[in-house]
């Protein structure tokens, strides 16, 4: 579904990327993995349309994206959860959602029944939620969108463990009503537990592609570039 080759992006003169490939698959589930500053949101940045690549090529259900602007690219029926989530604070949750709402299978009512805490909070605004629930507001919104393909950026950053247990339970129930999801994290548990496959990133480049039981069982791998003992 998603086909990125060769991408290398920059920040005004700083190479970001070089030379980035991965793939997502229809149905399937992708991490990607990395410290702070390996260039992970970069790609998802790339790939959305915000920080267009200098060259290579990416690809979406075939089709070449990289020279659209952002907002074709968001309706070729791709979702992004940012990091940081970025909710619209003094918009009310219900507000948030109908903002992006698209045509299709995700409704306000199949996100309630998803996120049920959001619909006790339906009339707050959304600056007023604590952390999981901006979270959980910031996916239901990109939910409503009605995506093919789903990036998510950081989801866990500064969530309780009990928070991004939930959030792993939903995205694993997300990938097996099928779609298609691209994460990126530093979460690496959070990872395994969702992803069909795993990429790992350093300084701009991927280092390592596979299962999450091959990257489990690799030591080397995670103690060099992910900093797990």
């Amino acid at each position: 579904m998603l086909e990125v080759e060769g991408v290398h992006t920059y920040y005004g003169e700083s190479h970001i990327l070089h030379g980035v490939s991965l793939g997502v698959g229809r149905g399937e589930a992708v991490a990607l993995l990395g410290r702070n500053g390996a260039g992970k949101t970069t790609l998802i940045r790339s790939i959305a349309g915000f920080t267009p690549p200098r060259d290579g090529t990416i690809r979406f259900n075939g089709h070449e994206v990289h020279r659209l602007p952002s907002y074709r690219i968001a309706k070729q029926g791709i979702g992004l959860v940012p990091q940081g989530r970025r909710i619209f604070a003094p918009l009310t949750v219900t507000e948030n959602l109908l903002l992006g709402a698209r045509s299709g299978g995700w409704t306000a009512d199949r996100v309630y029944e998803v996120f049920p805490r959001l619909r006790e909070r339906g009339l707050q605004d959304g600056g007023s939620l604590s952390g999981g629930e901006q979270q959980m507001l910031a996916l239901a919104r990109a939910l409503m969108t009605n995506p093919r393909l789903l990036l998510l950026d950081e989801p866990s950053e500064g969530l309780a463990p009990l928070i991004v247990r939930e959030i792993g339970r939903i995205l694993v129930r997300l990938k097996g009503e099928g779609l298609s999801i691209l994460l990126v994290e530093q979460n690496v548990p959070l990872a395994l537990r969702v992803a069909d496959r795993v990429y790992v990133m350093s300084k701009g480049q991927i280092v390592y592609h596979g299962t999450p039981a091959e990257l489990d069982a690799n030591e080397d791998v995670k103690r060099r570039f992910l900093g797990v003992a």
